[in-house]
């Protein structure tokens, strides 16, 4: 079995009180989880790291996650916050990229009001450092987010982006062609890579492996073998799927799309994009 990297994994305590966007309402995962409680499924898909990654818009919340880092093996990488706008962001960028087990930053750019406000002329020092640094820049999900992802790699191109949840295809609707057309946009961008997470939570009643497959495939033809990284979004995940059933339809859909090249997808990407700077190849602490 392929020794695997979940490149996107949440882990979050509501005592904390951080996670606004988590309330009574999403009764399945309105509760506290922990890697141990994805490790029994994780572990049995050949699972050995995570990279966790932020759930609240809170430099508290990602000292919260570092600390779990230094803790547990199993962490390869936190990717974390940083307010953006803040007149000190470029120099938190730095402080960031000095920390060890930090090797991204993901602004909730889903949660803003306007898809476009990356792009804001006072958001350029915190991209810039971000561009410097090496650090990775995590593109919060969205069909509409996908075309700024593409103008925001032109014009960072040294900016290493990973799109989350290959921009949430609307797949249970079934009308993919602007999602195909934007991806495929985003593609041309050398400094892009995308993660096969949490698809499963976009499709409805279409689980299938054709309809999931369907959109595998097109990220295969856009990106390749060699910016596409595996994540399972648990456990968000857990409201449509188990760990245990993503993980084997991704097994499937990956042996399907990226014949011959399956570790790339599942681990060595990953370990290329987000830990160049940290020497932390699979099985290091």
């Amino acid at each position: 079995m392929i020794a695997k990297l979940d490149a996107h994994l949440h882990v979050w305590t509501l005592a904390r009180g951080d996670y606004t966007w988590l309330t009574p309402d999403l009764s399945e995962i309105y509760k506290d989880f922990s890697i141990n409680d994805a490790w029994p499924e994780a572990e049995q898909a050949g699972v050995q790291r995570f990279i966790l990654v932020q759930a609240a818009a809170s430099a508290a919340e990602t000292d919260f996650l570092l600390s779990l880092a230094a803790a547990d093996k199993r962490v390869a990488g936190v990717v974390g916050w940083v307010d953006f706008q803040s007149e000190t962001a470029a120099d938190e960028v730095r402080r960031g990229a000095a920390q060890e087990g930090l090797v991204g930053v993901r602004p909730m750019i889903a949660d803003r009001p306007d898809p476009r406000w990356i792009l804001q002329d006072d958001i350029t020092p915190a991209l810039k450092a971000m561009s410097e640094s090496g650090l990775v820049f995590d593109g919060h999900a969205r069909p509409d987010l996908i075309s700024v992802m593409t103008t925001l790699a032109q014009r960072y191109p040294d900016l290493s982006i990973v799109v989350n949840h290959a921009g949430k295809p609307p797949i249970a609707s079934g009308d993919l062609n602007d999602w195909r057309a934007d991806i495929k946009a985003l593609s041309t961008c050398p400094n892009v890579s995308t993660k096969l997470s949490g698809l499963p939570t976009e499709a409805g009643d279409r689980t299938d492996d054709v309809s999931i497959g369907s959109v595998v495939e097109h990220i295969a033809d856009c990106f390749g073998h060699e910016r596409v990284l595996w994540g399972s979004d648990w456990p968000v995940l857990t409201m449509a799927a188990s760990y245990a059933d993503w993980a084997a339809q991704s097994e499937r859909l990956i042996k399907r799309h990226f014949a011959g090249h399956e570790a790339s997808v599942w681990r060595t990407n990953a370990e290329r994009i987000y830990l160049k700077n940290s020497g932390g190849q699979l099985g290091q602490a």
